[in-house]
């Protein structure tokens, strides 16, 4: 399986990825995406601690179906030994294609014990972890970084050196800092300069909010693949759009309402069997049902419906009646 990943950047395709996303990227979710033409997905991130300390949540996030395939693990810490050994219990126990390292995440839980873009302070460090990972297990690590921990760290060419340098097989830049979080303008032309510097492939990330953005994306920076995050939020199909315009095809046509809202309720179906626990999988699910809802006709009231929702029956109901109404104002 990892072969078969790294050779998607020998195809002259542009692969496309799930962006690992805390909450969202779950596997129901993922299955969507591939369903609806990404190439890679990424699991949420993981910590290495709970891993390696048998936390139940922590394992949780770590399953995966055989039609996730080709699948990345993320994981993060600050300690190069544990991350080793939750690479190690991951590669065995649960056989993904690669082990993806956090060096992205801003979140202030998780800098605060030197996680994720909190590495970014100490070049070093960075160095030691994706050396113990990569020395670990038998698969390819992958790296997500952002340009720098704030203004004056900017460095994203000099971070994707040490990553490749380090054993880093594909790297992925969302150019922003930490600092930065989600503001502002992500800056393009850092990817660019990223891809000049490095024999590795790269992954552009940040402000793909449709098909053109990625178009423009692999225009402006020549990255070898486009990783989308916010931009699939009640969009599954914006990995279809995508591959069509890449490849210089007809954009396909966007799902019409009923069908938007069949593929809500089969992506929430899907989270409830995945979950296990039906109530606290829908009010988990209530911001998909946000996402799916956004840009509908009176979606702002079905919405303050739908978040109150406690069950699938209720949402069904909810669904069924908007589009009945929907159906009645356009005949």
């Amino acid at each position: 399986m990892a072969s078969d990943f790294l050779e998607l950047f020998t195809k002259e395709s542009t692969p496309l990825y799930l962006a690992p996303q805390a909450g969202v990227s779950e596997s129901p979710f993922r299955r969507l995406c591939r369903s609806y033409g990404a190439d890679v997905v990424v699991s949420e991130f993981v910590s290495a601690a709970g891993i390696v300390m048998g936390s139940p949540r922590s394992r949780e996030y770590l399953r995966f179906d055989s039609e996730e395939h080709p699948i990345g693990i993320q994981i993060f810490g600050a300690d190069p030994g544990m991350m080793a050994d939750a690479a190690a219990f991951v590669a065995e126990t649960y056989g993904p294609d690669f082990i993806d390292i956090n060096f992205g995440c801003p979140v202030k839980k998780v800098v605060k014990r030197n996680g994720g873009s909190g590495c970014l302070r100490d070049l070093t460090l960075v160095t030691s972890i994706i050396r113990a990972v990569d020395e670990a297990t038998r698969l390819p690590t992958t790296v997500k970084i952002r340009s720098g921990f704030n203004e004056g760290s900017r460095d994203p060419v000099g971070i994707a050196l040490t990553c490749q340098d380090a054993g880093a097989r594909v790297l992925c830049i969302h150019p922003r800092t930490r600092a930065e979080m989600y503001k502002g303008k992500a800056r393009w032309s850092e990817i660019r300069a990223v891809v000049k510097a490095l024999a590795i492939p790269v992954l552009g990330n940040g402000d793909i909010t449709c098909a053109k953005d990625a178009y423009r994306m692999r225009h402006e920076t020549g990255c070898a693949g486009i990783m989308i995050a916010r931009g699939s939020h009640g969009d599954p199909w914006i990995f279809r759009e995508t591959r069509a315009v890449l490849d210089g095809k007809p954009s396909p046509p966007k799902p019409d309402v009923k069908e938007r809202l069949n593929i809500c309720l089969e992506h929430a179906e899907n989270a409830i069997a995945f979950g296990g626990n039906p109530q606290r999988a829908i009010i988990d699910f209530r911001k998909h049902l946000g996402w799916y809802t956004k840009g509908l006709p009176d979606g702002r009231e079905l919405r303050t419906k739908l978040f109150q929702t406690t069950n699938l029956t209720e949402v069904k109901t909810l669904l069924e009646n908007y589009l009945q109404v929907c159906e009645a104002a356009n005949s």
